[in-house]
């Protein structure tokens, strides 16, 4: 079986914790997107406000495979 698989790069946002951002950007590509299969964390880096961390950002590239024989 061969398979073709095409990527996209999302960032994702979490008040929480990098892992949580990183989990945010994959359920909203799975809700508009089929057969996700892989990611790849590219940058991550936070918003400070006040002397403390207030938001944790996290560019992702998820891959997910085309449909259709020999996509």
């Amino acid at each position: 079986m061969t398979e073709v698989y095409k990527s996209i790069e999302l960032v994702g946002v979490s008040g929480q914790s990098f892992d949580e951002a990183v989990r945010v950007a994959v359920r909203r590509a799975g809700e508009s997107m089929r057969n996700l299969q892989w990611l790849e964390v590219l940058d991550q880096r936070a918003y400070i406000a006040g002397g403390d961390v207030r938001e944790f950002q996290v560019k992702v590239r998820i891959w997910f495979a085309l449909d259709g024989p020999d996509a």
